[in-house]
């Protein structure tokens, strides 16, 4: 791949990002000065970036995946016990089919 040729014959994926640094290169007076664009040629070649992300965002879907299924087991826990959750402000009856005290 570094000969700027691909694996079927033709212009390898990241062969213009690394025309653009050559030329930044050959016309730079400090080669800091390519700075960026042998930044996004190592990017294109290794994907570092892209890869670090994708874990941030996979890290933290599971962390919210977590805190879901957690809340969700305290409601399951409170459903499986049977108990109505209040704060005693209204009265409820004991056995009786709609009636009002």
């Amino acid at each position: 791949m570094a000969s700027g040729f691909s694996y079927t014959g033709g212009r390898s994926r990241c062969f213009a990002y690394w025309q653009e640094f050559s030329k930044c290169y050959a016309e730079a007076d400090v080669p800091s000065q390519c700075r960026l664009q042998a930044d996004d040629y190592l990017e294109c070649l290794h994907h570092t970036k892209e890869i670090a992300h994708a874990k941030a965002v996979k890290a933290e879907f599971i962390k919210q995946a977590e805190h879901h299924a957690k809340e969700g087991r305290k409601v399951a826990d409170v459903l499986a016990d049977g108990v109505i959750v209040g704060v005693g402000l209204i009265q409820r009856d004991q056995g009786g089919e709609g009636k009002h005290k």
